[in-house]
């Protein structure tokens, strides 16, 4: 499946980009995926992030994902 990943602070840092699409049919995947395209940096950043799809909080072993869906990839941020 196709699915438009878009990453922030950090993990946009790590990965070069701000948003790209990436064939993948779970998150398990996806982070595989995105972790050989992208190397050791966003790899370390993803295993950190919150994963939300579709606006909603993944789970990595039970999270399928479909044609057209959107990813974002949230690491922790500092501040108050």
């Amino acid at each position: 499946m196709a699915v438009t990943v878009r990453y922030f602070a950090g993990a946009r840092a790590a990965a070069g980009t701000a948003e790209e699409t990436v064939k993948a049919a779970d998150i398990a995947e996806l982070k595989s995926v995105l972790a050989a395209k992208h190397g050791p940096g966003l790899d370390k950043v993803l295993s950190i992030s919150t994963i939300l799809v579709d606006g909603r909080a993944a789970r990595e072993g039970t999270t399928a994902l479909a044609d057209g869906t959107t990813v974002e990839v949230l690491p922790p941020f500092a501040g108050g």
